[in-house]
């Protein structure tokens, strides 16, 4: 994410001084800093391999989760100031939840909100929390609660507050079967919880391993990372807030998937009114994609990766300069960061 301060922040799920992860800051030049390595603590108490990316909120900190360490091994929630000072607000000890890999959202009323994916007691359900500045938390509402999971299973992704004041997600697993296929969500911030939509794993998709995006027309877009007319390469597809679905673009629709399959990362919505994403797989060559998705579900793809990064499990974020800026997971074995700019024509414009 951008910060305030105009340069970059994330994660590293691995690597650093203890092998746990990382805290980075990145300038638009490329210039890369650790600001804190996880496991610095006995029992990585403070964290490990934080999955999810960072929130800056009004006070210039950073909010994120670990997807394990802790306490009791099940993640964390931390704040990080830009020197790289580290606070753990939270443990999760699996009653609460663990394995939170969906970036937090702060609420209008200043709390936090997110997901966990595991827990309690099974490995696939997850959870919906709300947490303070402050680090105390509430569990407002654990998945397959209902019969055979119909509500639901294993929120991968974190959540969005719609315009409404209610949250928007995704689980990967539940809704019409066990595991398959992962649903769409609405849960108010006292905890209420309403099934949207059941993805079937037929041309609609399953697995949607991405969470939302609330566009400038009110209804909300995302991806599946599986499924899809064209077999296993997923979708981009739209959803009102009453959960009427429609599937716009089925992944690998040209030969050797060359238009790329399996985006992950989520969905940005650009100032030209057009989505901005990624697949980790397809493509040219068949290590992925930078992707122009139009509301109508028209593709371009931008870019094809290799050997300048491959497989991406995170999205892109438009900076201020236009450009979008994001990270792959490999390339010479660590991955990158990296800048795509994105030409623009204009019968009017001027040099």
């Amino acid at each position: 994410m951008q910060a305030t301060d105009g340069t970059f922040y994330g994660t590293a799920d691995a690597g650093g001084a203890y092998f746990g992860g990382t805290v980075f800051q990145v300038t638009p030049a490329g210039t890369l800093t650790a600001l804190y390595n996880f496991c610095s603590q006995p029992n990585c108490s403070d964290g490990d391999e934080p999955y999810a990316g960072l929130l800056q909120v009004s006070d210039g900190n950073f909010y994120g989760t670990t997807a394990y360490g802790g306490g009791s091994g099940g993640g964390t929630v931390f704040r990080v100031t830009r020197s790289g000072s580290l606070t753990t607000l939270h443990s999760f000890n699996g009653a609460d939840g663990s394995l939170p890999t969906g970036v937090l959202v702060q609420a209008s009323g200043g709390n936090f909100y997110g997901t966990t994916s595991q827990g309690p007691p099974d490995e696939y359900i997850g959870t919906v929390f709300k947490m303070t500045s402050g680090g105390t938390l509430t569990t407002l509402y654990n998945f397959c609660s209902q019969p055979n999971c119909a509500d639901g299973g294993s929120p991968y992704a974190g959540l969005v507050q719609a315009t409404d004041g209610n949250f928007y997600g995704t689980t990967i697993y539940g809704g019409e079967g066990w595991p398959c296929c992962g649903t769409v969500f609405k849960i108010t911030p006292g905890g209420t919880l309403t099934t949207l939509y059941m993805f079937t794993g037929g041309s609609d998709g399953n697995f949607p391993y991405a969470g939302l995006v609330q566009a400038t027309d009110g209804n909300f877009y995302g991806t599946t990372g599986f499924g899809g007319a064209n077999g296993g390469g997923g979708t981009f597809f739209r959803i009102t807030p009453s959960g009427t679905l429609t599937t716009l673009y089925s992944f690998c629709s040209q030969p050797n998937c060359a238009d790329g399959g399996g985006s992950y990362g989520g969905l940005v919505q650009a100032s030209d009114g057009n989505f901005y994403g990624t697949t980790c797989c397809g493509g040219a060559y068949g290590s992925g994609t930078v992707f122009k998705m139009t509301p109508t579900g028209v593709l371009t793809t931008l870019h094809s990766f290799d050997p300048d990064g491959e497989y991406f499990i995170s999205g892109l974020v438009q900076a201020t300069d236009g450009n979008f800026y994001g990270t792959t997971q490999a390339a010479g074995g660590n991955g990158t960061v990296f800048r795509v700019g994105v030409v623009r024509t204009c019968a009017t414009c001027r040099p």
